[in-house]
């Protein structure tokens, strides 16, 4: 899974660096794809089942669009947030990651929310100890995030990762201390806080995949797989 992970990060990383204004959706889709093949993976994402099989290697949701937004002929624009989700299987396993980039000067809001989003995923991160149980990361992240004056979804959580990308337990960005399944050392969960400027409430758009916030605030997204050890927490998406 660490070595999956680490094609992950170089995709993302490969995406971050093209963002830009007038750059599409379909060429950051297209530089992810071009790494994770180049390192001997597979997309994850690609043709992964739903509604219709998923049709790129990357999802790009910007600033509404919170999650599952599909890569196509759409430009970046100065100001614009843009959420990267991604996924490589290498060899049997999966490394899922995601990161959310400003394009250029954005608003004091929205690098607001960027910021608040990615230290969200670390003070969950924190909590991914044996002895814990996944209520613990839930809380932390609700607890760091609402008192900020952002929401999170209630539809769409982190999860377990391994040999398939969407593997139990279920992790809500939102929860109870002490609640849910004990965390055990061996256990891979990836950890995805989804923020809103506005309502926690969402949609999904006539594409049957993207996902909006209900009221059109922004949004970001920071997602990270991480193993629980006999110590510390493990990153495993990290380059």
């Amino acid at each position: 899974m660490r070595e999956a992970g680490r094609v992950t990060a170089k995709a993302l990383a490969a995406v971050r660096e093209l963002v830009r204004p007038g750059v599409t959706t379909a060429e950051l889709n297209a530089a992810a794809e071009e790494v994770i093949c180049k390192h001997g993976g597979v997309p994850t994402f690609l043709k992964y089942p739903g509604p219709y099989p998923y049709p790129a290697t990357i999802c790009v949701s910007i600033n509404e669009e919170l999650v599952h937004g599909i890569p196509g002929k759409r430009k970046l624009r100065t100001g614009d947030v843009v959420s990267v989700d991604c996924g490589t299987t290498l060899e049997g396993f999966v490394g899922d990651a995601a990161i959310t980039v400003g394009v250029g000067e954005v608003s004091p809001l929205a690098q607001r929310l960027i910021e608040t989003t990615e230290q969200a995923l670390y003070e969950g991160i924190q909590q991914m100890r044996a002895g814990n149980r996944t209520g613990d990361i839930s809380s932390a992240i609700q607890r760091y995030v609402e008192p900020r004056g952002f929401n999170v979804p209630r539809e769409y959580t982190g999860h377990g990762v391994g040999r398939k990308m969407h593997e139990g337990p279920q992790v809500p960005n939102y929860g109870t201390a002490g609640r849910g399944p004990l965390l055990r050392p061996g256990m891979t969960i990836a950890l995805e806080p989804m923020l809103l400027a506005g309502t926690y409430k969402t949609r999904v758009m006539p594409d049957e995949w993207t996902v909006v916030s209900a009221d059109g605030a922004l949004t970001a997204h920071f997602e990270h797989s991480v193993a629980v050890t006999e110590s510390e927490p493990m990153i495993l998406t990290l380059p």
